[in-house]
């Protein structure tokens, strides 16, 4: 329990700092990779779940940079299945590398799957990936439905690359397949020229008027996030708005994020971090690794302090190497 009474049950996990993509916001070229040494071992991951499991931690999401180009990834999330207290697995990946991949991560264990896709136009995501294909990634998405992972959410940040063809296509997708669609404001964790293009406010008024349809609140929770969600009458899935910057919901906020260099962040839009590698690595008690665990609980803030009229910090970690 934080000191301001919030339970922290949600540990994200980032099993690597590297990626296949490029993306523009996210991680941007100049960014240097963390040497193969300072990253967790997947051993040193498990142990420290273990951990943190006893103390409250229930659900697991993986990231990365992108969490499928690390080898043994599959091996990984059936060990933490094998957690009694762990009860909800996840992923977030940019979905090219999925396709052959679903089925046997649905089978060691993984639940759920949030899938990053900013734009369907295939130059710009060209551009704003800067090295993806993005008919890989609409494979990604497919295979993910076959494979039974439930739900299926895509994330797509709202950056100048949005435009109204694609919210074309997220009103088909979420009408005809059971996908959730989350809008997420742009946060100042890289180039600010990304920010650009739709509000929320205004996503939700050209979602309605393009589908003819009103937006009506949807009765049942996705996930475990900060997303608000909608729905049509008569569509199979939802749109979620996830605003960080012009509404804030910090004081619901239940996570804490674990580095691939084995720092724990107590708020992501925060410098914040608990190291839990070195002690680990200089053979530190569960008694020791949970009390850090607690440390970082107690060192989550009642809120930042973000929004565009002031100005945004120069954080010292970009999203990628944090895991977002």
């Amino acid at each position: 329990m934080t000191k301001i009474k919030r339970r922290v049950s949600y540990l994200r996990v980032s099993v690597t700092d590297r990626c296949n993509f490029r993306c523009s916001y996210c991680m941007p070229h100049g960014i240097d990779w963390l040497d193969q040494s300072e990253i967790l071992s997947y051993e040193e991951m498990l142990r420290l779940i273990s951990v943190f499991a006893r103390e409250g931690i229930t659900n697991v999401r993986l990231t990365g940079g992108e969490p499928l180009v690390r080898k043994g990834i599959v091996d990984f999330v059936r060990e933490i299945s094998k957690i009694n207290t762990i009860h909800d697995i996840s992923m977030t990946t940019n979905g090219s590398l999925l396709p052959p991949m679903a089925y046997p991560l649905r089978e060691a264990g993984l639940h759920r799957v949030n899938i990053s896709l900013d734009t369907v136009n295939p130059e710009r995501f060209a551009k704003i990936t800067t090295c993806g294909c993005l008919e890989d990634t609409l494979l990604g998405i497919e295979s993910a439905l076959e494979a039974g992972l439930k739900p299926v959410k895509l994330n797509a940040v709202l950056t100048n690359a949005l435009c109204l063809s694609d919210l074309e296509y997220f009103i088909k997708i979420v009408k005809t397949k059971p996908i959730s669609v989350r809008f997420i404001e742009y946060m100042p964790m890289g180039p600010w020229d990304q920010v650009g293009g739709f509000v929320v406010s205004e996503v939700k008024k050209l979602l309605a008027s393009t589908a003819q349809e009103s937006l009506v609140n949807a009765d049942v929770a996705v996930g475990l996030g900060p997303a608000r969600y909608y729905r049509f009458s008569k569509g199979k899935g939802t749109f979620g708005f996830i605003t960080p910057i012009s509404e804030h919901f910090c004081e619901a906020c239940n996570r804490l994020r674990l580095t691939a260099d084995g720092k724990l962040k107590p708020c992501l839009l925060s410098d914040n971090e608990v190291d839990v590698k070195t002690p680990l690595r200089a053979g530190a008690s569960d008694k020791e690794l949970a009390e850090l665990f607690h440390a970082a609980v107690m060192a989550k803030p009642e809120g930042h302090s973000l929004c565009r009229s002031s100005g945004y910090p120069d954080f010292q970690r970009k999203m990628s190497q944090i895991g977002g």
